[in-house]
C-alpha cells in the first residue's frame, strides 16, 4: 500500500494522509502540516481580501452566533 504524502504550502514540511489540514475548493487544494500553518496563510490572505470576501465572513459569523447561541442553556427560574 503507498501512503499519500503532502506537502505544506507555508512551511514545506511533507506530512503523511490523515494529518495536518488539507482545503479542496474549485480545483484549488491548501495543504498545511498544522493549524499553526493554516492560520498564517488565512491570516494574511484576510489581510489582502477585498470588500465583497469580508462580506462573507460576516455572513459566516452571523452563522456561527446562531449555532452558538442555539446551544447556550435556558435558565429556569
Amino acid at each position: 500500500m503507498v501512503e499519500s504524502r503532502y506537502k505544506c504550502i507555508v512551511c514545506g514540511r511533507v506530512f503523511p494522509e490523515g494529518q495536518g489540514v488539507i482545503v479542496s475548493r474549485g480545483g484549488l487544494t491548501l495543504t498545511f502540516h498544522s493549524s499553526r500553518c493554516a492560520y498564517k496563510f488565512f491570516k494574511l490572505w484576510f489581510e489582502r481580501v477585498d470588500l465583497q470576501c469580508l462580506a462573507i465572513a460576516r455572513d459566516i459569523m452571523r452563522e456561527y452566533e446562531k449555532i452558538i447561541d442555539a446551544r447556550k442553556p435556558v435558565k429556569k427560574i
